[in-house]
């Protein structure tokens, strides 16, 4: 059995006000849903799946050769629908017994953030979120006997809203990565700056 590792790009990004579509928008010269792709395919999971919905052509383009590319055509629904497209791709998988799912706007979630998760449900969890700092974040592991409730999710409530009914498994990634979603043309660029001056001192450091 094996876990998948998915990310969620398929949203229109409506607060994200730039001369690109959000996940097309150019974060240290690379797209930013190209960071999150990294992590995932760099998580060693197995298979890794691009949900996409608006701009679908253009976000398709960002799947490196391994990544699957599944179109959400009710992605204006909310995100349950890209959630509900994703596990109608995994489901006829028989050997697929879980899937990781991050976000494409998260560019600092690393790739062992997926495969902490991925080791949680190895050890019998169903059910697993990433915790920073003792917050609740992404990604989120969905263990194959909680995909039928996921499907009757509706409007932008995605995985997470099952933690109201079941208790799920915290998995500590504070040392991992962040998080952090960028939303807006203003969080990019507070990025980029973040970005810049880790990448300054690492040189120092050299």
């Amino acid at each position: 059995m094996s876990t998948a590792a998915a990310l969620l790009a398929a949203g229109h990004g409506s607060r994200f006000v730039g001369n690109r579509h959000k996940p097309l928008a150019l974060l240290r010269r690379r797209p930013l849903a190209a960071w999150a792709i990294d992590a995932a395919v760099n998580s060693g999971l197995q298979p890794v799946l691009l949900v996409v919905g608006s701009h679908s052509r253009n976000v398709a383009r960002l799947a490196p050769p391994g990544v699957e590319v599944v179109d959400a055509p009710h992605w204006e629904m909310g995100i349950a629908h890209s959630v509900h497209a994703l596990l109608d791709a995994l489901e006829p998988r028989a050997t697929v017994s879980a899937v990781c799912i991050g976000l494409a706007d998260q560019p600092n979630v690393s790739a062992e953030a997926f495969t902490r998760l991925a080791r949680a449900h190895d050890d019998g969890a169903e059910l697993a979120v990433a915790t920073y700092n003792g917050e609740r974040g992404n990604p989120v592991l969905l263990g194959r006997s909680l995909w039928d409730e996921a499907r009757r999710l509706k409007g932008d409530v995605g995985a997470r809203a099952l933690m109201a009914q079941h208790a799920p498994v915290e998995v500590d990634c504070t040392d991992t990565g962040s998080p952090r979603d960028v939303d807006t043309l203003d969080d990019l660029h507070a990025l980029e700056v973040e970005l810049e001056v880790e990448l300054e001192v690492e040189e120092d450091q050299q």
